[in-house]
């Protein structure tokens, strides 16, 4: 049994130590995907809150099904959507700009020139924008596939839905964040990537 398994058993007899190690252990990760999905630091950090006491409370009720990083997402995944929906708020600080296919961000340049940089942020706060006008359904998504790199079976259990959904949302998505850059002005469809088939994250 490693260590983390060891936290979670005792945690889950009511050592508040054992879960104050994991806190500390999932916090940074925890805090940055609420951050990417939230409008500002002090509703990110009122969503990860609300996610370690949600964990807290319902450890008894976690079976080990999942690991236990993708249980902690999808309560923080969650508390960020019914955050967002409570206040009717879609702003987001999305991170980094995505990279795939569909919208067909090339990659940095392993040494961009201040041109380059300059244009790399007017892109990335573009995404932001946009991301910031999509439902949060598909924001949620969205900001676990391309910027935490989940795969599509950890979406499905971190967002509790069937796989075929977490695909449609993650397709339906692209589209009408493309949409909305080319509508805006902010997205060229010459800009489209030579590898249409290249995908940003792993599958």
């Amino acid at each position: 049994m490693n260590e983390e398994q060891q936290w979670i058993d005792q945690a889950r007899q009511g050592d508040s130590d054992a879960f104050e190690r994991l806190v500390r252990l999932y916090e940074k990760r925890v805090f940055a995907l609420t951050s990417r999905m939230c409008r500002n630091p002090s509703d990110a950090e009122e969503a990860a809150q609300e996610a370690f006491l949600a964990a807290w409370q319902g450890l008894a009720f976690f079976r080990g099904e999942a690991s236990f990083s993708t249980w902690l997402y999808r309560l923080a995944s969650n508390a960020c959507v019914d955050l967002l929906r409570r206040e009717n708020r879609h702003q987001s600080n999305a991170g980094p700009s995505l990279d795939d296919g569909e919208l067909a961000l090339d990659p940095a340049d392993e040494s961009p020139s201040p041109h380059a940089l300059a244009e790399q942020a007017e892109l990335r706060q573009q995404i932001e924008t946009a991301l910031s006008a999509l439902p949060p359904e598909y924001r949620q998504v969205l900001i676990l596939r391309e910027m935490h790199q989940r795969t599509y079976d950890e979406i499905a259990e971190i967002c509790s839905l069937d796989l075929g959904t977490v695909k449609s949302r993650i397709s339906r998505g692209r589209k009408r964040l493309r949409k909305i850059l080319l509508d805006s002005g902010n997205f060229s469809p010459s800009a489209a990537s030579k590898d249409t088939g290249k995908e940003g994250c792993r599958t």
